[in-house]
């Protein structure tokens, strides 16, 4: 309960840097699951209902890099994006934006994994009766994804519940800089290492709550 209380007033107290952490950790984990979504959600559909050759081979890659080492994706980007790489041109290392990069690489085969099994499971009872009842491909494909619009939301706050957790990546290519790039999970680690256990673990209650609410908002229409 006391853990909870200093929660609470955490968030009472109005202190700066506490609010500029959550609002990154907010800006970085929308931005990164609505990409991955774009990405990886149409993607899982066209994989998951369809019967070509090598889709075995294609679902064991997706499953396997769904398993990627946070810091193996981090430690990728940064090898791309840093100043003399071949991406360092964008200039965007210790960003935001550098870190929603690393996060959509980590987040769109778990999203597209999971949509492609979802779709397959649907896909193999309602396309016979849409070809039976002459229904056109192209509408095949959008009565598929309304059918599985709700496993779609539960895939996407996956998505979002990995994406708020990670640290290793985030804290790889952002560097955790005060005011910039800290967020919620890196926060806690550096309160970790200075040894404030207590504000630590306040801090990962705060994370547990904003993680809540944001299940709690998006259940009605995935009941839908």
């Amino acid at each position: 309960m006391d853990y909870i209380k200093q929660a609470i007033e955490l968030i009472l107290s109005g202190n700066r840097e506490l609010w500029q952490v959550i609002k990154t950790t907010l800006v970085m984990s929308v931005f990164s699951t609505g990409i991955s979504s774009l990405i990886g959600l149409p993607l899982g559909v066209a994989i998951g209902r369809s019967g070509f050759k090598g889709k075995g081979v294609i679902l064991r890659i997706t499953n396997t890099l769904m398993g990627l080492p946070p810091v193996a994706a981090g430690l990728l980007v940064f090898m791309l994006f840093r100043s003399v790489g071949p991406l360092g041109s964008f200039h965007i290392m210790f960003t935001v934006r550098i870190m929603v990069v690393a996060q959509v690489l980590l987040i769109t085969p778990v999203i597209t994994g999971l949509a492609a099994s979802a779709a397959g499971v649907i896909a193999e009872s309602l396309g016979e009766t849409a070809k039976g009842i002459g229904i056109k491909p192209v509408k095949q494909v959008l009565l598929l994804m309304r059918e599985c619009a709700p496993q779609f939301i539960g895939i996407m706050l996956v998505g979002f519940g990995r994406s708020i957790a990670e640290v290793g990546a985030v804290s790889l290519v952002g560097g955790n800089i005060r005011f910039k790039t800290r967020v919620m999970t890196t926060a806690i680690l550096l309160e970790t290492n200075k040894g404030n256990f207590d504000t630590a673990i306040a801090l990962g209650i705060l994370l547990m709550l904003i993680s809540f609410v944001v299940n709690t908002v998006a259940y009605p229409y995935r009941r839908k």
